[in-house]
């Protein structure tokens, strides 16, 4: 007989489901409090950008952010509770969360006591994802096999080429390109929130086939060990639901960089330990769609001096086409939905 407390393969399942229903309980239950809190102590909220939507300036204006503290704040607990934390896997990816959400917390942080969009810079920005990336990359490769650690596996055929060297920079793009991404896109209310608990579940899913040898007919490898990320993804889809009631329109609090860096880092991590990286693109898709329409603005912009979309990220695009905010919404949830399906048909 085994204990719920054994942490044993077992009880993954449960404890998955346990750490779902905690981190979407308690976020319900203290996401007014932290919200009043928040309001008590930002002068103004988050600042809107002067060029978005002009629809956004009066709509948004004085909502709070840091909301992500909410989300990383029960996933964390629902992760000290029912995931086996002990396992490099895990650790890594609760450090992950915690070192990206710092370092958005103290960029909403400034951006509120300055009342500035702008607040740390880039290339700072940048250079910490970048430095946490490969820290997390260098830890999950000492804890996967010799066999498949820098192998990169695609999705649907059964077939896997070896990366070498190139596997550790091309890991922590993923991580730090997921980060990113998210980021880009938690521009609507309950767009970014909405998207991840679909990607989380389906990840959760990805991480029972990957973390059994019993699933070793599919075609992605058995990495030992990696079935206990299953709960560390029911308790972040767990944690994004349980925000989206404070989230969606008309938003009473907003994730800030707080959340969507380090809810997309985390991303990140999760891919790169089941060695899913083509599948995030896939699932992701709304991602990356997002992080590649600003880099296409950008440089159709510094070439010919006109904008390519109307304005970017796309979702921002489609506003300005004349789609309803909570239209561009549903659209991409339900993209990120069709997506999922697709990517599940790789377990077949």
């Amino acid at each position: 007989m085994w204990s719920f407390w054994s942490y044993a393969p077992e009880t993954v399942p449960l404890r998955a489901a346990a750490a779902f229903a905690l981190a979407l309980v308690v976020s319900l239950l203290t996401g007014g409090r932290l919200i009043a809190f928040l309001k008590g102590h930002e002068r103004g909220g988050q600042p809107i950008r002067g060029d978005g939507p002009k629809s956004h300036i009066e709509e948004k204006k004085g909502t709070p952010t840091m909301g992500g503290l909410l989300i990383l704040g029960t996933s964390l607990l629902a992760m000290l509770l029912f995931a086996n934390v002990r396992q490099h896997f895990v650790w890594i990816s609760m450090l992950v969360l915690f070192i990206y959400g710092l370092t958005g917390f103290a960029d909403d942080y400034v951006k509120v006591k300055k009342q500035t969009p702008n607040a740390m810079t880039a290339k700072m920005k940048l250079f910490i994802q970048f430095m946490a990336a490969v820290l997390a990359v260098n830890v999950i490769a000492a804890a996967t096999p010799n066999s498949i650690e820098s192998r990169l596996y695609l999705p649907y055929i059964d077939w896997s080429f070896q990366l070498s060297w190139v596997y550790i920079p091309f890991a922590v793009i993923v991580i730090s390109g997921a980060s990113n991404a998210v980021n880009l896109s938690d521009g609507l209310d309950g767009l970014a929130a909405g998207m991840l608990a679909v990607v989380f579940s389906v990840f959760m899913v990805f991480a029972f086939a990957t973390g059994y040898p019993a699933f070793n007919e599919t075609a992605f490898p058995y990495v030992p060990k990696s079935a206990e990320m299953a709960v560390v993804c029911a308790a972040l889809a767990g944690g994004c639901v349980g925000f989206l009631w404070f989230n969606l329109k008309k938003a009473r609090v907003f994730m800030g960089d707080t959340g969507s860096l380090a809810l997309g880092a985390v991303l990140g991590v999760i891919a790169v330990i089941l060695k899913h990286e083509i599948l995030l693109a896939i699932v992701g898709i709304v991602f990356v769609l997002e992080t590649v329409s600003v880099m296409i603005q950008v440089l159709y912009f510094k070439k010919t001096g006109k904008r390519f979309f109307k304005m970017a990220p796309i979702h921002h695009h489609f506003e300005q086409l004349g789609w309803s905010e909570v239209k561009v919404v549903y659209t991409f949830w339900a993209v990120t939905a069709l997506a999922s399906v697709i990517g599940l048909l790789s377990l077949i």
